[in-house]
C-alpha cells in the first residue's frame, strides 16, 4: 500500500524527462527551492554538515539531519532525504532512521555504500539494509540506492561491478538507483536499459552530459547534490568582495522582506 505523497513522487521520475532535484541545506534554501517552483527538493549531505561545521560522509549528523526534515516537510513541497550510509551499519538502525523520516513526512530517503574510509559497504550487507528499510516503510518512502562504484577514489569504475550492486538493491526493494560521478553516456544508457522499470538518477556536474543529454539516455532524475551550496558559497564572498571593492552587486539577490517571507512556509 502506497501514501499519496510517494505516489505523486514516483510519478515525477519519467524516463527521457526526468526530474530535476534541487538539494537543499537549510530551511530558507529548501523554501526558496519551493517558491521558485520546484516540487520536489532534496537534501544534500555535505551542505548539512558542513552548515553544521561537521565532516561530510562519517556517519555524524543524523541529529541534524532528522531535525531538518521535520522542519522541512512542513513546507508546500515533496521531500527526499541523504542520510549518507544510513548512520549505522545495522539493518535495525537504518530502518528505525527511516520510519523516523516517514513518520517527520519525508516521501524520500537517500542511502550510498560508500564508506568514510573510501571503501565500498559490502554489497550483499547494503542490500540487507535496503531489504530492512523496505520491510520498515515501503511504501511511504522512495527509497534511492546509491553506489559510489563512480564516485570514491579506488572504487574500482568497473560497469560490472555497477551493474551487479544496482541489481542486488533493485532485489533488495529500492525504488531507484543512483550512480553520482558516472558521465558516459553510453554506460549510462546500458545502466537505464538494464534497470528496467526501476529510474535512474545521475548527478548532474557543470562539466558532465547536459539535461536534454540524459534524458535522451533514458536518465529519471538528475540530482544536483551539493552544487548549490558551494554556489552559494562563492556567491557569499563574491558578494562582500563587491562591497570591499565598491563594485554593483550581482541582480536576483532576494530582499529582506522577501527572505523573511520564506519563514511563513514554517508558521
Amino acid at each position: 500500500m502506497t501514501t499519496p505523497a510517494y505516489d505523486a513522487f514516483r510519478a515525477l521520475h519519467r524516463t527521457g524527462a526526468p526530474l530535476l532535484l534541487p538539494n537543499a541545506w537549510d530551511h530558507a534554501s529548501a523554501a526558496a527551492l519551493a517558491a521558485a517552483g520546484f516540487r520536489a527538493v532534496g537534501t544534500t549531505s555535505l551542505g548539512v554538515a558542513a552548515a553544521a561545521g561537521l565532516p561530510d560522509g562519517t556517519g555524524a549528523t543524523r541529529a541534524e539531519t532528522v531535525r531538518l526534515a521535520r522542519g522541512l516537510a512542513r513546507l508546500d513541497a515533496l521531500i527526499s532525504v541523504d542520510v549518507e550510509g544510513g548512520f549505522s551499519d545495522d539493518p535495525g538502525a537504518v530502518a528505525a532512521l527511516a520510519v523516523e523520516l516517514a513518520e517527520a513526512g519525508a516521501v524520500g530517503i537517500n542511502i550510498e555504500d560508500g564508506r568514510a574510509d573510501g571503501t565500498l559497504r559490502d554489497a550483499g550487507h547494503q542490500a540487507e539494509i535496503l531489504a530492512a528499510v523496505r520491510e520498515a516503510v515501503g511504501g511511504r518512502l522512495f527509497i534511492n540506492a546509491r553506489t559510489d562504484t563512480y564516485w570514491l577514489r579506488g572504487a574500482g569504475r568497473t560497469t560490472s561491478e555497477t551493474g551487479e550492486r544496482l541489481e542486488a538493491y533493485r532485489g533488495a526493494g529500492a525504488d531507484g538507483v543512483f550512480v553520482p560521478g558516472l558521465r558516459d553516456l553510453r554506460t549510462i544508457a546500458d545502466l537505464t536499459s538494464a534497470s528496467g522499470d526501476t529510474p535512474l538518477n545521475i548527478l548532474h556536474t557543470p562539466d558532465g552530459p547536459s539535461m536534454p543529454e540524459l534524458a535522451e539516455a533514458g536518465v529519471a532524475r538528475v540530482s544536483c547534490g551539493s552544487l548549490l551550496f558551494r554556489a552559494a558559497l562563492g556567491a557569499a564572498v563574491t558578494a562582500v568582495r563587491s562591497v570591499a571593492e565598491g563594485l554593483p552587486q550581482a541582480e536576483g539577490i532576494p530582499s529582506y522582506a522577501e527572505t523573511q517571507a520564506l519563514a511563513d512556509g514554517f508558521a
